[in-house]
């Protein structure tokens, strides 16, 4: 008999903002997108892992991303850089955690008839070994094909107390089915335990981490959500129900999807699921998986030297052990130290004892308290056109160097409080400046008098590189007047 073909639907989960791992990541651009192991961004690797998935009997289908809108471009160009297509990018408007996020995937999964499995991961995790990684999720659609709920449980290596358990004693009955006979019924879904308690998991043996990834069918899960949180399945209904389509973007309504309760998937479903009517079955998961959580799970997954130094970019030390260095702008030295993070960026750096690595938190806290841009932004900040770098000021100036993107373009905007020159460094720059439209190329120069009307374009086919001098009694990035925009944001 020849085996049916299994339809999957990868869902990435693509929010969060990864605090911990401040100042590399931040608010506009968080955890996720950041190369930590390799030359791939979290997200990325998540994406490959799943579009891996496919073989002779598993059909995988392009992916669904749920992140916030100011997140889409990134996502969706980080995308296009692994040559995986998109399916849709559901963006919410705001975070209401993951619950109201799979449902938005789970339905837009099911339009036109259709219900495939869900093959279900948050963006900002990583595996070391994606063969294991596969057998298991292999194992965990065959499952979920039969209409059960299936998690995967992470074989704990060490007593962990940053992560949610799962229990699952392994005292059922093997399955005759080869295809799903590891899977365990789980019991109870258990919270963070004290260093005591998560020890005596480890001896006792049946806990697993929770790491958040699920497989099941796009129909089940609205049928649990229903049974365990009507009102946010019906308040997510009726986002979905008033969204918008711009090409693959899709936008709940906002003030429905503002309306939803926030609730994890844990919470809302899965604590329920044990002696329900919608039993739930966990796969192990052994294949150096991380959450990358904070700078010591970093240092943990990282290649070492003799003294267990894990070193990126430029860095010396001398008589230094077990630290970790990542410089993105300069040289960074060690002597003498041990159990050390230093964090260097263009515009912070963090030192902290590699044991404390979770309490970054609190400088966050502080940032955010105080309103400082180093929480939010990067020195350096892409946009779908492709990026500036600010890359000096004073009290009437400011200092930019700016990359487009062959055939992009920025805005046709104007500013009310400054004016700016542009010198072009290499590639072609085609400049809209008032009722002139101007082709500069290498060494060539314009100025861009107060409140006219401008926009810079690249007509090249490489990238266009310029060095933008802003001068005026206000230099802020909201000083913009939009009129015509690629991208979806004219001003009101």
């Amino acid at each position: 008999m020849t085996p049916i073909t299994q339809h999957i639907t990868p869902v990435i989960l693509c929010g969060g903002s990864g605090t911990r791992l401040w100042p590399l990541s931040r608010t506009g651009f968080p955890k996720q997108f950041l190369c930590l192991t390799g030359n791939d961004s979290l997200f990325q690797q998540a994406a490959q892992r799943l579009n891996q998935l496919g073989n002779a009997h598993i059909q995988v289908s392009p992916p669904l991303i749920v992140t916030g809108e100011e997140h889409r471009f990134l996502a969706t160009e980080q995308l296009r850089e692994t040559g995986i297509e998109l399916g849709r990018a559901l963006l919410e408007p705001v975070g209401r955690n993951t619950a109201p996020a799979l449902t938005l995937a789970a339905l837009a999964a099911m339009e036109g008839g259709q219900d495939p499995i869900l093959v279900v991961t948050p963006a900002d995790q990583t595996v070391a070994q994606p063969a294991a990684f596969t057998a298991t999720m292999h194992q965990a659609i065959a499952q979920a094909a039969t209409g059960s709920i299936v998690i995967l449980g992470i074989t704990p290596h060490h007593p962990e107390t940053g992560y949610g358990y799962i229990h699952a004693p392994r005292h059922c009955e093997e399955r005759s089915d080869a295809a799903i006979r590891h899977t365990i019924p789980v019991q109870a879904f258990v919270e963070k335990p004290n260093q005591a308690t998560a020890e005596s998991y480890l001896q006792q043996g049946g806990y697993y981490w929770n790491a958040g990834m699920f497989v099941l069918k796009a129909s089940v899960w609205l049928q649990a959500l229903q049974q365990f949180r009507p009102d946010i399945a019906q308040a997510t209904q009726q986002a979905w129900d008033t969204r918008s389509t711009d090409a693959a973007f899709v936008r709940p309504g906002k003030a429905e999807f503002t309306a939803i309760p926030s609730e994890s998937i844990d919470y809302a479903v899965m604590e329920h699921c044990p002696g329900s009517t919608f039993p739930i079955q966990m796969v192990p998961l052994d294949a150096g998986w991380s959450d990358l959580g904070a700078w010591d799970a970093v240092w943990n997954v990282l290649p070492k030297d003799a003294q267990g130094n894990a070193h990126v970019g430029d860095v010396l030390a001398t008589d230094s052990h077990n630290t970790l260095v990542h410089a993105s702008s300069r040289l960074v030295s060690l002597v003498g130290v041990r159990d050390l993070v230093v964090i260097e960026t263009p515009d912070a750096v963090l030192v902290v004892d590699k044991n404390r690595s979770q309490d970054v938190k609190h400088i966050v806290a502080q940032l955010q308290a105080t309103k400082r841009e180093e929480q939010t932004l990067h020195r350096k900040v892409h946009r779908p056109w492709g990026w500036y770098d600010s890359i000096d000021e004073g009290g009437r100036f400011k200092v930019k160097r700016i990359l487009v993107k062959p055939k992009a373009s920025l805005s046709l905007q104007k500013h009310h409080h400054r004016a700016e020159h542009w010198i072009v460094v290499t590639g072609t720059a085609e400049i809209t400046n008032g009722d002139k439209v101007l082709t500069l190329t290498e060494n060539q120069s314009t100025y861009i008098p107060l409140g006219t009307v401008h926009r810079l374009s690249n007509p090249g086919i490489i990238p266009l590189e310029i060095i933008e001098v802003q001068s005026g009694s206000y230099l802020g990035e909201d000083d913009i007047v939009r009129f015509e925009d690629t991208y979806g944001r004219q001003t009101p």
